[in-house]
């Protein structure tokens, strides 16, 4: 499996494509469809500019698994920032409602042909078929292309904008749904989600979020991050606007919190408890795919306690993530994943994807959304800290061991000294094999239980030292990494 990162399509700090400007700035036309590309980029980066970043050989034990476990599929971290924003459609004054079309006609016909591939060189039915399977995890940022490790050229196709009347009439308000139907849930919880970009329009960058108490809105830490130094742009689904700014970030869990410069009056989300939820229940997705404001999909919970991890080394993003199989594609990231009474039971944050050579594909029905129980905490600490705090054992694993089990990596300073593993007894080489009586696989998997302990817990952990079992309990200590 090809590792990817994206958020609209990438949580490693990805760098924009260069490009013509993004809607309402001015400028060329854009074409009115979802693009249906992917940015240039020069040999040795992903698409949208992000560099191939080298995988560490260990991990601090506070942080997560950055390779694909046993348990479950291992994402890179979303990078900080999200993936190239493609052309949307554009945005007239008095734009539409909530979930409604775009007010210039209809989306250019499907079905047109591609240009062809630059080489004309043939790809054996066998070799296409092979690289189709290989699933590739993104990070649901909004944007036309999302970063996959792989390099060569890439190229954008572009569908031609379709000629016809503008259309300035706003689109009539639909009547009320049933409140326990899907569309009554939408328009319940519609208006509250919000699309997220950069306000100085030099960074081509967007993802999702969502207004809770206190006029807060909260996303992915891999959308907010590279549009900080160029400006937030939060808009409403109403078309109103705001500039935002960020009370804090958190890469470890990848979510961030904005405070609003101009809030609108919308009715805050309410979190509800994901830890209630079960395999088979239904779920509504609701953010901005692919600069799509106000897009609506539905699903159910398809795993939980899926542990998943996006990136490498201290910007890693790993939780145990609810899996779903609503739609999510790159410019869902940050936005809400609700239940049928509207609550948030998590954030859309990753997507597995398929491509061919490093080319990013769309949803094929594998999102991961942080659980809203870890994400009302994070949230609730970073308004009233700007920072949050994690349990840590003060030693490193190695993340690379074929070892079943997390082996305490070799080297000077690998166990901190008089840290919670040195007072347990952990040297390194030791291979930690129970969790609070669990199983550990992998180290990724020890990371992923670590997350959901508190500092100051005393956990019971059974270990091997040159094959000889032992136990012994520890006292975790905390970390902000």
């Amino acid at each position: 499996m090809s590792e990817e990162h994206g958020g609209p399509g990438g949580p490693e700090r990805p760098i924009p494509p260069t490009g013509g400007p993004p809607p309402g700035s001015g400028g060329a036309p854009q074409p009115t469809g979802p693009a249906s590309a992917e940015q240039h980029r020069p040999p040795g980066t992903a698409p949208g500019g992000s560099p191939l970043a080298p995988g560490p050989t260990q991990g601090r034990a506070a942080q997560g698994p950055p390779r694909q476990g046993p348990q479950g599929p291992a994402l890179t971290a979303p990078h900080p920032g999200g993936e190239p924003r493609p052309p949307g459609p554009p945005r007239e004054q008095n734009a539409g409602r909530f979930g409604g079309a775009p007010p210039d006609g209809p989306p250019p016909p499907i079905g047109q042909p591609a240009p062809a591939r630059p080489g004309g060189r043939r790809i054996p039915l066998w070799a296409a078929l092979a690289c189709m399977l290989a699933a590739a995890l993104v990070a649901g940022v909004a944007g036309g292309a999302v970063g996959v490790l792989a390099t060569g050229p890439a190229r954008q196709e572009v569908v031609p904008e379709q000629e016809g009347p503008a259309n300035n009439e706003p689109p009539p308000e639909a009547p009320p749904r049933d409140p326990d139907t899907i569309a009554g849930v939408a328009q319940r919880v519609g208006p509250s989600v919000v699309s997220i970009s950069s306000a100085g329009r030099t960074v081509l960058t967007s993802g999702s979020g969502f207004v809770i108490d206190g006029n807060y809105v909260v996303t992915n830490d891999h959308v907010s991050s590279e549009l900080e130094a160029d400006g937030i742009l939060v808009e409403y689904s109403d078309g109103n606007l705001s500039t935002a700014e960020v009370v804090g970030a958190d890469p470890s869990s990848d979510l961030a919190v904005l405070s609003l410069d101009e809030p609108v009056e919308v009715e805050p989300l309410q979190f509800g408890d994901s830890e209630q939820v079960v395999v088979g229940d239904e779920v509504i997705a609701i953010g901005a795919p692919l600069g799509y404001t106000g897009t609506v999909t539905q699903g159910i919970i398809s795993a939980v306690n899926r542990p998943v991890t996006s990136g490498e080394g201290p910007d890693a993003s790993r939780f145990y993530a609810l899996q779903t199989d609503a739609a999510i594609n790159p410019g869902n990231s940050g936005g809400p994943l609700v239940d049928t009474q509207g609550r948030v039971i998590g954030v859309n944050s990753m997507i597995v994807t398929m491509g061919y050579m490093g080319e990013a594909a769309g949803n094929i029905g594998l999102g991961f959304a942080i659980p809203s129980v870890e994400a009302e905490r994070v949230v609730r600490r970073l308004i009233e800290n700007g920072e949050t705090t994690y349990a840590d054992i003060g030693a490193d694993i190695d993340l690379d061991s074929p070892i079943a089990g997390a082996v305490v990596a070799e080297g000077t300073g690998a166990v901190e000294p008089g840290g919670p593993a040195d007072e347990a007894g952990l040297r390194s080489g030791d291979v930690i094999v129970s969790f609070a009586g669990n199983r550990v696989h992998s180290g990724q998997e020890f990371l992923a239980m670590l997350r959901d302990r508190m500092p100051g817990d005393e956990v019971g952990l059974r270990y091997e030292r040159d094959g000889e079992p032992r136990e012994t309990s520890i006292v975790l200590g905390s970390t902000s990494d």
